[in-house]
């Protein structure tokens, strides 16, 4: 099973780009962050034609959340229980024997700002409900745009970054905090090239100059891990005219 992530930062935008990534990488789920689209406007018949079913949880402007499979989608839940959140950052299903949770981390501002404190409480508290999610369910994947860099070999000059937001500790103590629950990062554990990131800014050319930053995971359980045969990051969609400021990341499972 191929399932992959992919923050497309506006689905009205990104839409025929997704299409054509969907045609020509054929993954059977794909994760969507930053949808940026109401529920009522989500292109659900564009995306069945192309041959996948959709669930989704969005809002205007902002946020959104969405996974597309060309499998059955069972049991979504875009509200965990106790974990009051107005805003559209989790969506998780069932595909086949996998549980999938697609999430979209705040990014938290400014070191130190009301949006930072508010990032550090929303992963303590999807920390606690991945720590339940395990326990239900043998083969857990948890992929999305984290905003978190965990390592200083996740980022293009760890120097300039030291202590800025998405590089911060206490930022990098939340995400292994994640792992220390029970989740791996795949990407992690096979060979990958130097300087793979996943998000570029729009600015100073720095997708050409690999100026990035590898802050969107792929998080599994033991069980998953295991089945895992490959995980790579594809490039080619940030080349295009208009990309988002992401890639996509895909991962090979055993089905």
């Amino acid at each position: 099973m191929k399932i992959a992530t992919w923050n497309v930062n506006s689905l009205r935008v990104r839409l025929p780009q997704v299409l054509n990534w969907l045609g020509r990488e054929q993954p059977d789920v794909l994760a969507i962050q930053e949808t940026k689209i109401t529920d009522d406007a989500f292109p659900v018949a564009e995306l069945a034609e192309a041959g996948y079913r959709s669930v989704y949880s969005g809002q205007k402007t902002y946020n959104g959340v969405a996974v597309l499979s060309k499998l059955d989608l069972a049991d979504p839940v875009t509200d965990p229980e106790g974990f009051d959140d107005p805003q559209r950052r989790i969506l998780a299903v069932t595909v086949g024997d996998y549980r999938i949770v697609n999430l979209y981390v705040p990014n938290g501002g400014e070191v130190g700002s009301d949006k930072y404190a508010y990032k550090l409480d929303w992963l303590a508290k999807i920390r606690n409900y991945l720590s339940l999610e395990l326990e239900r369910h043998r083969r857990l994947i948890v992929l999305g745009d984290f905003n978190i860099a965990p390592e200083d070999r996740d980022v293009y000059d760890p120097e300039a970054w030291r202590e800025r937001i998405l590089c911060s500790t206490p930022e990098r103590e939340a995400f292994r905090a994640l792992l220390d629950v029970g989740l791996i990062d795949v990407f992690r554990r096979f060979e990958q090239a130097e300087k793979s990131y996943t998000w570029w800014d729009y600015r100073l050319n720095a997708f050409r100059r690999n100026m990035g930053l590898r802050i969107d995971h792929i998080l599994v359980s033991a069980s998953a891990a295991e089945d895992c045969l490959a995980c790579r990051i594809d490039v080619e969609p940030r080349k295009l005219e208009r990309p988002s400021d992401h890639a996509p990341m895909v991962a090979e499972f055993r089905a």
